[in-house]
């Protein structure tokens, strides 16, 4: 039983007990008692299955899954806001926690805080957006990886100083006409740390790139530079990726989400193996990078945040 319930029928017993001017005296005498009233008690208590830390250890049991957060979020505004205050935020930290870290100290961090809010950031870690040009749909991403070390070929030497972390190319067979090709589609995504603050940020509005039209961000839904068209495109990004020289697209977002896709140039039977078991470009695990495995049934969900 919590406090405020005591609290509570200890009241209505001195009530029945007393005269009606001194209990109302008394529950007055509670209510305008500064931080020790039984006032400031209740309202400071979340019941039952609104407590945070219930919810945040029913989730914890569940492995933070994302099906069943996305779930418990649309029964009412108040599970949403504390699935947006905490348990996003709870959930990107058991997923990435050395990520999230990064993505929240810094110089050019806010305090605790990801651009675009936290619901974004778990749609971004578990969520492939696909390649709409190419016919391929998003979906759920079971398997996924993360590394600032790839982020930094996707930066221009002006923008070297700006902190990105960027996922490995989820590989789709082409859709339609372009399957004719017998070409791979890559997709990508990622994250800038402190984006108002980045260097690319300021190359974008000072070079008054406009924003695109028709695109927006997949994750927060905000509106996007194309960074390609700006020219802020390094060569770095297609080596990274294993992708043909040219055929390279990504945007960002006002709030620093990052998506693109390009068309992947085919590996022999000789290295492929090696390749893709360390990622496109052949590159070095080190210790920036944050993997994980997601939680679900199958790994063609769509996630609706």
């Amino acid at each position: 039983m919590s406090e405020g319930t005591r609290e509570m029928r200890r009241l209505r017993v001195g009530s029945a007990g007393g005269s009606k001017a001194n209990a109302s005296g008394g529950i007055a005498d509670e209510w305008s008692s500064g931080g020790r009233g039984i006032g400031a008690r209740i309202r400071g208590v979340n019941v039952g299955i609104l407590d945070e830390q219930v919810l945040a250890l029913v989730f914890r049991a569940l492995n933070w899954d994302p099906q069943a957060l996305c779930s418990v979020a649309r029964v009412s505004r108040r599970l949403r806001a504390v699935a947006e205050r905490v348990l996003w935020r709870e959930l990107c930290v058991s997923r990435a926690p050395r990520m999230v870290s990064a993505l929240t100290t810094g110089p050019s961090a806010s305090s605790g805080r990801v651009g675009g809010g936290w619901p974004a950031l778990a749609k971004l870690l578990l969520f492939c957006c696909g390649a709409a040009g190419a016919g391929v749909r998003g979906h759920f991403a079971p398997v996924s990886r993360f590394s600032k070390t790839s982020g930094r070929s996707f930066l221009s030497r002006r923008c070297g100083g700006d902190l990105l972390y960027v996922s490995d190319p989820c590989e789709h067979a082409a859709a339609g006409a372009a399957a004719a090709d017998e070409e791979d589609v890559g997709a990508y995504r990622g994250v800038f740390r402190g984006f108002m603050r980045s260097r690319t940020r300021a190359c974008l509005v000072g070079g008054r790139a406009p924003l695109e039209p028709r695109v927006r961000c997949p994750y927060c839904g905000a509106r996007v530079w194309s960074v390609t068209a700006a020219g802020l495109a390094p060569r770095s990004a297609c080596r990274r990726l294993g992708a043909h020289e040219g055929r390279l697209e990504y945007f960002v977002c006002v709030s620093g989400h990052l998506h693109g896709s390009c068309w992947l140039a085919r590996l022999s039977s000789s290295d492929g193996d090696g390749e893709r078991e360390r990622g496109r470009g052949g590159l070095d695990t080190d210790s920036d990078e944050d993997g994980f495995t997601a939680t679900a049934d199958s790994d063609d969900r769509h996630m609706e945040l």
